[in-house]
């Protein structure tokens, strides 16, 4: 699917100012999409929204269908009269943490948001308007088909302090009818609450949606190709993963020994059984997207190549070094998604040493690949990343997530790429930021995408992720004070000179 000429931010949610511990649904992410309007930006894009689980990162969520409960804004449940004042800053409200308002610390808001959230239900449960009672039971009715799984999930994970479900009890590890239906007893009101919580989420995420889409903003959201072993999806649907009888992996993900790392990556996540998906018409695959286009205008699939082969290792393996590539579903997945949804309005992520069957793949559903800048300045002139290079139905990055912010990128080159870097610029590279994002602007790619952390010319401590880094990711939070009138102007001014914003247009009301 060709999309229009336009750009935009990638900033995820829990990087939002406000006064929580972490960045959420409330105020701060209008304030935003208000900063992206007025700056010209038609697009947003953000990471997977879904619950986290080890080391927080939002590509191992407990679930490929429910949403982060900590993104619930406290502040609007107040003005929904799901909360009140006196819970929040009252006698009775809990110690208000010494949050950081540069990082998230993800133990210090789920010990302080989540007995919030549990006071809502409370609420909820004993004077919930009748509004709301219908508008939760509609929920519960309409995603019954995850929600009732993930539910129980959650709670039974609660009940268990936190275990992995491959160490709980035979019979609810193995989802026996009998202990499903004593747990969903037991577990009642504990289920009934995660179920409210995700009806939270989902009510504050469709008005922030919506408020977006009036202003012409649409929304790009993230899927990886694979999903956590410890996670709902995996629990509940064994039979469409390589998993013993006891539900421990036989296979797993990973990617091959390579120039960067000698062992390659073993990445852990459990295999799925294409053969079997595909005899009941990837009926998973077409709900988990049909779900993700629910919340977003647009979505980027990860390790895209995946789809076309990818690698597998024996779980009993301590490296990636002893796999095989084995081939995905290519083609006949994506006809599918295409036979139901029509145009597919996916970003393929083709990064890396990518093989002619997978730009077949990707080209043959025309869908836009993706261009990184950091990678551009590497080798030679030839090297597909230059902007010369280019063709137009691709995605141009200055950095993603994954990379550092171009400031501390530049900054860690040597004399020879640096001197490079500026002559490709024509710049001497002292706001080497905002000269990359003029270089993805300027570039015939449809869509031009940046990181928040170099519209703010901000260095490597605001860095979001650095793989391969177990723990301490994901935390980055910008200041409310970092945005201006000023930064917004001159970046609507650049985006309209390279022909990615209509001047002078007007929301929706």
């Amino acid at each position: 699917m060709r999309l229009p000429r336009s750009s935009g931010i990638l900033l995820h949610p829990t990087s939002l100012p406000g006064r929580w511990g972490i960045g959420d649904l409330g105020s701060a992410a209008y304030q935003f999409i208000d900063f992206l309007y007025d700056a010209g930006q038609r697009l947003w894009q953000i990471l997977p929204l879904g619950p986290t689980g080890f080391g927080d990162s939002p590509y191992q969520c407990l679930s490929s269908f429910a949403g982060n409960p900590l993104l619930v804004s406290l502040d609007r449940l107040v003005e929904e009269t799901l909360l009140t004042d006196a819970d929040l800053t009252g006698e009775t409200a809990p110690p208000m943490p010494d949050f950081s308002v540069d990082r998230v610390d993800y133990n210090a808001v789920t010990a302080f948001k989540m007995p919030l959230l549990q006071r809502s239900f409370t609420l909820f449960q004993s004077n919930g308007s009748d509004k709301h009672r219908a508008a939760f039971q509609q929920f519960c009715t309409d995603n019954a088909i995850w929600l009732d799984d993930y539910a129980l999930f959650i709670a039974l994970k609660q009940r268990f302090d936190g275990a992995s479900w491959d160490t709980w009890e035979h019979t609810i590890r193995t989802r026996q009818p009998e202990a499903l239906q004593y747990w969903q007893q037991e577990l009642a009101e504990q289920i009934e609450a995660q179920k409210y919580f995700q009806y939270l989420f989902f009510s504050q995420w469709s008005e922030l949606k919506a408020y977006a889409n009036a202003r012409d903003i649409r929304i790009i959201g993230d899927m990886p190709i694979f999903v956590a072993y410890d996670g709902a999806d995996v629990w509940a649907n064994p039979e469409l993963f390589f998993l013993d009888d006891e539900g421990q992996p036989t296979v797993v993900a990973g990617v091959p020994p390579d120039y960067f790392s000698a062992t390659g990556q073993l990445w852990g996540n459990p295999l799925y059984r294409w053969e079997r998906m595909a005899a009941n018409g990837y009926a998973w695959w077409l709900r988990r997207i049909k779900s993700i286009l629910a919340m977003v205008d647009i979505v980027r699939l990860d390790h895209f190549r995946g789809f076309e082969a990818y690698w597998e290792v024996p779980a009993t393996e301590e490296t990636a070094v002893n796999g095989r590539w084995v081939k995905g579903p290519g083609h006949a997945l994506f006809a599918q998604l295409e036979q139901e949804l029509g145009e597919l309005p996916i970003i393929a992520e083709d990064l890396g040493l990518i093989t002619p069957e997978v730009e077949i793949l990707r080209d043959d559903f025309n869908l836009p690949g993706m261009k990184v800048l950091q990678f551009a300045f590497g080798d030679t002139a030839k090297n597909p990343y230059l902007p010369h290079n280019y063709s137009a139905n691709y995605v141009v990055y200055t950095g993603t997530h994954d990379n550092d912010t171009t400031l501390g990128w530049f900054l860690t080159r040597d004399d020879k790429e640096r001197e490079k870097i500026q002559r490709y610029l024509g710049r001497d590279g002292s706001d080497i930021g905002w000269d990359m994002i003029r270089l993805a602007l300027s570039s015939v790619a449809d869509m031009a995408i940046f990181p928040l952390q170099d519209v703010l010319r901000l260095g490597s401590d605001a860095r979001m992720n650095i793989p391969g880094l177990a723990e301490g990711n994901w935390s980055w939070r910008f200041r409310a004070e970092a945005m201006n009138p000023d930064m917004s102007h001159g970046l609507r001014l650049l985006t309209e000179t390279y022909g990615r914003a209509e001047s002078g247009s007007t929301p929706e009301e």
